[in-house]
């Protein structure tokens, strides 16, 4: 016969959320069109991978549309990426954005998106209105460019 455990399967783990931000309202870059998204992320993204392998970004923003920070989603490989809506709405509830602007990089240079960086936009879409949290904008950046599924009407 086992001994008793003292652990309760009713004990349930506790998540702590707490919010600091480390910088003040009035210095928070302000997004208001793709193309200023596109530098805030290209000025951060580690660019010595972005011919080299996919990676998924995004940037959290305030309901005025400022950013309050900025957050790998997911590296992977040359042809793919994974972008999980668990992790990326896990990060923005966590950092209590109000809205989002996905990015990831195709490593080829071409800025067309596959019907699977069209169907997981929808998703996504779709998922942050569950949550009453705005995915803004979907872009797809390289070098010298970038795509928005925005201004393309796809979001």
């Amino acid at each position: 016969m086992k001994a008793k455990s003292n652990l309760s399967l009713f004990q349930v783990s506790e998540i702590t959320v707490s919010y600091h931000p480390k910088f003040k309202a009035y210095e928070r870059p302000k997004v208001s069109t793709a193309k200023q998204a596109y530098e805030i992320l290209f000025n951060n993204w580690n660019l010595n991978k972005i011919e080299m392998v996919e990676q998924s970004y995004m940037l959290l923003l305030n309901q005025a549309n400022n950013v309050i920070g900025m957050s790998e989603v997911s590296c992977g490989g040359f042809a793919g990426t994974v972008m999980d809506p668990k992790v990326i709405f896990a990060i923005a509830l966590k950092a209590n954005a109000s809205q989002v602007i996905l990015a990831h990089n195709h490593p080829s240079g071409n800025i067309k998106p596959s019907s699977a960086d069209i169907h997981i936009t929808r998703r996504l879409v779709e998922a942050g209105k569950l949550l009453e949290l705005q995915v803004l904008d979907h872009l797809i950046i390289t070098r010298d460019r970038f795509y928005s599924f925005g201004d393309e009407g796809l979001i």
